[in-house]
């Protein structure tokens, strides 16, 4: 299965890809580490939310253990009560926003491969191209479309590739790097080698195996 998805930790929403799921857990593609943090949150497109233990990440994967057992089929489905649409990351992010040639300081709120919402102290009319600007941020046009003061929801005019989305967000909410430590410190040390977790650790099976495999879990 293929489901395009987020992770919510305290160091921010990162986009993710749902590539096998069992009732114990989950595996993901992702494009960039994750933050080294245990306790993480999955949201689907439809905002349904689960709570994850880490379990293993290698090879621009991850695994990890649902905290409460869920309803797999559901899941595949993405069943829940509010209908699907696209995965939107929420961060705060200073960007400037110009219109023609004048520049204005605006706060970059959430933002999805189509748009984003912009708080900008001034009150733009709907329809109103811009530009968006900020470091590290790719020359990006977009048209107002809604706006609700200081909020201003934006299209625009050429969408992001999810991977490209993906790594601007990892890059923009990066922490601020760490102190250097002092000369004789001891180094810190990566994690223990993850262990083997059973269907959610390893490639999709055939569908003619047997039926413990996590491709059947669609069925």
């Amino acid at each position: 299965m293929i489901r395009s998805a987020k992770l919510i930790c305290n160091g921010g929403e990162y986009l993710c890809v749902v590539r096998d799921v069992s009732h114990g857990g989950v595996r993901l593609r992702l494009f960039h580490a994750l933050p080294h943090e245990d306790q993480l949150t999955l949201e689907l497109a439809t905002g349904d939310r689960h709570s994850l233990e880490r379990v293993w990440e290698r090879d621009g994967e991850v695994g990890l253990r649902f905290a409460d057992e869920i309803d797999v089929r559901d899941f595949i489905n993405e069943g829940g009560v509010f209908r699907k649409r696209p995965v939107r990351l929420r961060f705060d992010c200073p960007v400037t926003v110009l219109v023609g040639e004048r520049p204005y300081q605006a706060v970059m709120r959430d933002m999805s491969r189509q748009g984003a919402r912009i708080d900008l102290d001034m009150s733009l009319p709907i329809g109103q191209r811009i530009q968006i600007d900020a470091p590290g941020f790719p020359e990006k046009f977009a048209t107002v479309c809604w706006r609700r003061w200081p909020a201003h929801g934006v299209v625009f005019h050429q969408s992001f590739t999810f991977d490209c989305l993906a790594k601007l967000a990892n890059r923009l909410q990066a922490p601020a790097p760490a102190p250097l430590l002092p000369a004789g410190a001891p180094a810190l040390t990566a994690g223990c080698v993850p262990p083997t977790i059973r269907r959610f650790d390893s490639p999709p099976h055939c569908r003619t195996c047997n039926s413990d495999c996590p491709a059947n879990a669609d069925r």
